[in-house]
């Protein structure tokens, strides 16, 4: 039986219960975060958390827990479920009030809510087992604040069911002037002529965690040339690779968008030199 945090408290994942009048619940009202972790190795821990942190003090939410308590929370949590490849899911929402109404309540102690889940193999640089995915493209119709973690993702969950109606894995999203943002639940870099290119963060993208640790890794490294700058969709359509970065997928190459094949169809040389660069320097971050 696999065990959760609850306000203060490790228990089994049955006997957790959260009031019916959390914000959370009723409003999506809160905060949220992922981080991989390999053989109980995290990735990215404190950019992470410095992330929620951030969206807590967009949205007003007394912070709950430091960073070192959110750390011990963690590594608690891990090995209280044996670790392995294991995801963790941290969660506060505003908490619960007496009644249910849009203004943010005066006195309310933030609900602090963590679990553990598998997911799959640290992924590797290797043409022979990299998982790729096929994409569809819709207009972007989330909200003007993409750039907060909020746990309201109803507008990411309709644009990633648009892709899996089509049978593909991710959506990827541009805005009414026909320029990138990102994908449901990516963001997304472009390849051409060998260079590297991921649109500018504002309040249309989530600042990733692999999208920031890559950015960082290759202009460490020098070999790939990367740019932050705008880009249209006929870019896209047109590029040698795509990716969509995320905790879950790291660098996840698109090999088909909107049914035809990106570059030749198959993973390009770039993904490669790029994953390894990042599968080697994860762990400093």
């Amino acid at each position: 039986m696999s065990t959760v945090y609850l306000n203060g408290e490790f228990m089994p994942m049955t006997e957790a219960k959260i009031s019916p009048m959390d914000r959370g619940f009723l409003f999506g009202d809160g905060i949220y975060e992922v981080v991989p972790s390999y053989s109980g190795k995290l990735v990215g821990f404190e950019p992470h958390i410095r992330r929620m942190q951030d969206g807590l003090t967009a949205l007003e939410i007394e912070q709950p827990l430091t960073l070192e308590q959110w750390r011990t929370l963690t590594e608690t949590l891990l090995e209280k479920n044996g670790g392995g490849d294991l995801g963790v899911y941290m969660h506060v929402s505003r908490g619960a009030d007496i009644k249910r109404a849009h203004g943010y309540p005066a006195s309310v102690k933030p609900t602090v809510f963590a679990f553990t889940f598998e997911i799959p193999s640290e992924p590797v640089a290797d043409l022979d087992k990299v998982k790729t995915y096929k994409a569809v493209t819709e207009q972007d119709l989330r909200w003007q604040r993409c750039n907060i973690k909020s746990t309201a993702l109803l507008g990411n969950v309709m644009h990633y069911q648009a892709s899996q109606r089509s049978g593909a894995g991710e959506t990827i999203l541009f805005n009414r002037h026909n320029e990138l943002t990102e994908a449901a639940s990516c963001n997304v870099f472009v390849v051409k002529n060998g260079v590297i290119a991921t649109p500018p963060l504002d309040h249309q993208i989530l600042p990733g965690i692999t999208r920031h640790i890559l950015l960082d890794v290759l202009r460490q490294d020098g070999s790939l040339p990367v740019e932050e700058r705008t880009i249209d969709m006929d870019e896209v359509k047109n590029a040698d690779e795509i990716w969509l970065t995320s905790s879950s997928k790291e660098i996840a190459p698109v090999v088909e968008l909107d049914g035809k094949p990106v570059g030749n169809g198959k993973v390009g040389s770039v993904w490669l030199a790029a994953q390894r660069l990042f599968s080697e320097c994860k762990y400093n971050y």
